[in-house]
């Protein structure tokens, strides 16, 4: 590419960054921005299986661009169909069904549920959980989840061994690809990669990975103060990924998947007495440093929109599912974006035009003064039909104008000193696996540099923590 097509391009990026970023302080930019979060629809536009894009992430990256660009379109997530199953079997995790070979090859990939009996914690194991979450997912959750790891005490074998390394690689490989992916969407077409980081409340965590929901509604009626104390010892640890992972010049969203925290899945009480209390503070102290939080709102949150007013103004983005969008926008629109609202079954099975008309009047109503990103309700899957995908999209470009409305640059990053509790009351601070002070007793007097030697132990310490945790909330 010429300089001037590459200045072009960087011009185009720049107007898409500040429109993006406007949108999301709940302002006006210049018009709406655009931002799909397409998952397996993109390998039906690209030409590949669900298969291909899920078990090559090379693939799903070629996809996502490739979309971003015929689509022209202001942000997107670099992969949405994020889970690499290449990944999850180098570990042989138990809890995905892997297109091609547990799920025809052009289905997305499942995830399996646990049935009552087999979670991966025990109703009586949480106090191991409390005291260490970190080498409580190590030597206990792992070996559940994997068909390849042995636990602590049995015979170590080739094959547990083996996994471990080519699991560690391999996640450093696929997250070292997103700077290259991140790279070529601004260069190629001038696309904005739309979140960076990711977060999960504790209660979810306990939901999806630990206790699986049938353990966990159970715990909540025989053992509520266990389930309390396990999720206010999460917090902190979940905070650190949500930290570390963010974007650090704080331009874009850390994407916080919200799943079963909210009715009917558990009840208002439970809602006020569990999930919100240990959610809350960490969004709070998320903005505090800078950071918003993308709150997609999977299934229905009508119940809990007045919760989420407790947050300060601008701190979310708030994306609509199931819910009515104009509902939303009355009860949040003054106080934080709104992204999505667009039924995926309008884009799935009707006619163009339905699209056009009810874009139209969300573009008109919920976008009328700003603060509205574009977007399906949910992440689009392979049964969404390109021309319903093109109309939204035309549709948003035609009737998505302000007029006298310039875009903004992104705001400055700001950093502020925080409150949330360093340890939730577990033996190890977020971000380590084994404390200096520990290892430091099973050595001799240390000479020359003993801070250097600290400062490396540390550093190399935390990987462990980032690959335990990431297996936790990102696959």
């Amino acid at each position: 590419m010429s300089s001037e097509g590459d200045n072009g391009m960087e011009r185009l990026y720049a107007e898409r960054l500040a429109r993006y970023t406007t949108a999301m302080r709940n302002e006006r930019p210049d018009r709406v921005p655009i931002r799909p979060f397409v998952a397996e629809f993109t390998a039906r536009h690209a030409g590949f299986t669900c298969q291909e894009v899920t078990h090559d992430y090379d693939k799903a990256f070629v996809a996502a661009r490739r979309c971003a660009a015929d689509f022209d379109w202001d942000a997107v997530v670099s992969n949405m169909v994020y889970v690499w199953t290449g990944l999850t079997q180098a570990i042989g995790m138990r809890y995905y069904g892997v297109p091609g070979i547990d799920v025809p090859p052009d289905v997305g990939f499942q995830y399996l549920e646990p049935g009552e009996g087999e979670a991966f914690m025990k109703a009586d194991e949480y106090d191991e959980l409390i005291a260490n979450p970190t080498a409580f997912l190590y030597n206990v959750w792992l070996p559940r989840v994997s068909s390849e790891i042995v636990p602590p005490g049995a015979a170590s074998s080739y094959r547990s061994n083996l996994a471990l390394v080519k699991g560690a690689m391999a996640m450093m490989q696929y997250f070292g690809a997103f700077g290259t992916q991140n790279a070529q969407l601004r260069a190629e077409s001038g696309t904005v990669s739309a979140i960076a980081g990711i977060f999960k409340a504790p209660l979810d965590i306990l939901a999806d990975k630990l206790r699986g929901y049938v353990g966990l509604s159970m715990d909540m009626c025989e053992q509520p103060d266990k389930v309390l104390e396990a999720c206010e010892a999460l917090m902190p640890h979940l905070y650190h990924v949500a930290k570390t992972t963010a974007d650090p010049l704080q331009q874009v969203p850390i994407g916080y998947w919200m799943h079963r925290g909210c009715v009917p899945f558990v009840s208002p009480a439970q809602f006020d007495s569990h999930y919100w209390p240990t959610v809350r503070p960490i969004i709070e102290e998320l903005w505090r440093h800078g950071h918003q939080t993308l709150f997609y709102a999977e299934g229905d949150w009508k119940h809990h929109l007045e919760s989420f007013r407790e947050l300060p103004d601008r701190s979310i983005v708030y994306h609509v599912d199931q819910a009515d969008v104009f509902d939303v926008h009355e009860r949040l629109g003054d106080k934080f974006c709104l992204s999505g609202g667009i039924p995926n079954f309008l884009l799935s099975h009707r006619p163009a035009g339905d699209v056009r008309e009810f874009c139209k009047k969300v573009l008109d109503v919920v976008a009328a003064d700003g603060g509205y990103i574009m977007d399906a309700s949910a992440i689009m899957q392979n049964d969404t039909r390109a021309e319903n995908l093109r109309a939204m999209t035309e549709c948003t470009r035609e009737h998505g104008v302000y007029s006298g409305s310039p875009s903004s640059p992104p705001p400055a990053p700001i950093v502020a000193e925080g409150s949330l509790p360093a340890h939730g009351g577990s033996t190890t601070a977020p971000g380590q696996c084994i404390e200096w002070a520990t290892r430091a007793a099973t050595l001799p007097t240390i000479e020359g540099d003993a801070d250097l030697v600290e400062e490396v132990w540390n550093s190399i310490d935390s990987l462990g923590n980032v690959f335990i945790w990431q297996w936790l909330l990102s696959f």
